[in-house]
Formats: C-alpha cells, structure tokens, sequence
C-alpha cells in the first residue's frame, strides 16, 4: 500500500490578497489534512467558494508530505 501523501488545508484574514500575510493567525480556519492533493483540493474548492464575496479571506494547501520527508524528491 502508498503512503498517503498529506495536505493541509487552512485559510483567513489576509492583508494583501497577493500574499500569504495572514491578519489573524490565532483565527484560521482549518479545514482539514487530506490524504491525497485531489482531496485537498477539492476541500479548498469547497472553502473558497464558501466564501468568494470576502475578497480578503484567502485558503491555502499545504504539501505537509514535503515537510514531513524534504530530501524525498516527490
């Protein structure tokens, strides 16, 4: 069996839409950890379309698999 490549997926407040500058980061929103970046981004799909009218609120993935394991070239 794989090992589950996991992704985290959060979102918030930010400052600058352009960045990843979070206003508020005691507040995120966590969505959750994912199993596979499919999952993970239908999740950020999901969230962000929750709330597209909040041109500040920003979601992000998070390839928490790279951070796990960096010298892993996958």
């Amino acid at each position: 069996m794989e090992k589950p490549l996991l992704h985290l997926v959060f979102g918030g407040e930010v400052a600058d839409p352009q960045t990843n500058d979070f206003v508020d980061p005691d507040n995120l929103d966590i969505v959750g950890i994912f199993p596979s970046y499919e999952a993970a981004l239908n999740a950020w799909r999901g969230a962000s379309q929750a709330r597209v009218d909040e041109a500040h609120t920003k979601y992000v993935i998070v390839h928490m698999h790279k951070m796990l394991d960096p010298d892993k070239s996958e």
